[in-house]
């Protein structure tokens, strides 16, 4: 086995019944959702195991839901075989659970900065006036003259996700999203799907949010990161102490640069990446960017053991 890497899935892979065998079954799992519906107040699990979708799907309650789950089922894998990953990355909100597997944040600390920032998301732009869509099938270039095509004064759309080549996701007004995407299909996009998220992510219209949020940022204290994190919206650097608040801040109105994200994890010498995450959203879009990247998925508890004897065979 050569060079393992991390990474989490953002908002999108939520779906209602997340979790429910591992819960069962696994104790470490359960734990940390214990721990985190003590430190909230509220009963997380509850949700992920029963919805209703409505309510899981809404930001507020999706980051929560998403992040949690991924720290349960990472902390699910470490306990069975031990994780020392050469490398870790998260896609969009998956960055606080790669910055909680390296160590930098605890969970108390990393919850509470998620719940403020998804608070400061559903915030900023009222319901039902954002949207975010996928795009497959056009190159970046189109995507970025669709952009500028689409935006108007006050209804501006944003390239949130360069996911892949030919795949990237639009963000910003509804309404421009919507010029966008019937765009797209006139142009010969394969696929174009409105994602179900409630608010425009990676996109100007959350400028003030970023603001705000900043401030959360600069009082959390960040401890050394124990694994190089690679930073979606600069994938040149690595996470620090001194520059994850700046980093995460810019996180929220800049587009996530996966593809980099993924091409600086392979040239750091990762030829195996496991996506940890409810459910495979991440694995695809590697296999797009590096086939030659060897991938694992660990969201339940059949993947969960899978992966824990691939780490570590007997």
């Amino acid at each position: 086995m050569g060079k393992i890497g991390l990474v989490f899935p953002g908002q999108g892979s939520q779906f209602v019944g997340m979790g429910a065998d591992l819960c069962e079954q696994d104790a470490a799992f359960r734990s940390v959702f214990d721990r985190a519906c003590a430190i909230l107040g509220d009963d997380l699990l509850s949700l992920c195991l029963h919805g209703p979708k409505d309510r899981l799907d809404r930001t507020v309650n999706t980051q929560l839901a998403v992040l949690v789950f991924e720290i349960a089922a990472y902390e699910a894998l470490r306990n069975r075989c031990g994780l020392d990953p050469a490398a870790i990355a998260g896609h969009s909100l998956g960055e606080y659970s790669a910055i909680y597997a390296a160590g930098s944040l605890g969970l108390e600390e990393v919850l509470t900065l998620v719940r403020s920032r998804a608070q400061l998301h559903e915030e900023a732009v009222p319901p039902g006036l954002g949207a975010m869509a996928a795009v497959v099938g056009l190159t970046l270039e189109q995507m970025k003259a669709l952009v500028e095509d689409a935006s108007r004064e006050g209804e501006p759309v944003d390239l949130a996700n360069i996911n892949a080549p030919n795949q990237a996701v639009a963000s910003g007004h509804a309404r421009a999203v919507e010029r966008l995407m019937e765009r797209a299909k006139e142009i010969g996009a394969r696929l174009v799907v409105r994602l179900p998220i409630s608010v425009p992510c990676h996109c100007r219209l959350l400028a003030q949010a970023a603001v705000r949020f900043r401030k959360d940022l600069e009082r959390a204290a960040f401890k050394p990161f124990r694994s190089p994190v690679v930073p979606n919206c600069d994938p040149v650097l690595l996470y620090c102490r001194d520059n994850a608040a700046e980093l995460l801040a810019g996180q929220i109105v800049s587009p996530v640069r996966w593809q980099e994200t993924i091409e600086r994890m392979a040239q750091m010498g990762i030829d195996t990446i496991v996506e940890v995450g409810p459910r495979k959203v991440l694995t695809g879009l590697i296999k797009n960017i590096r086939k030659d990247m060897r991938t694992a998925f660990a969201g339940d508890v059949p993947t969960v053991s899978a992966c824990a004897e691939m780490l570590c065979p007997a």
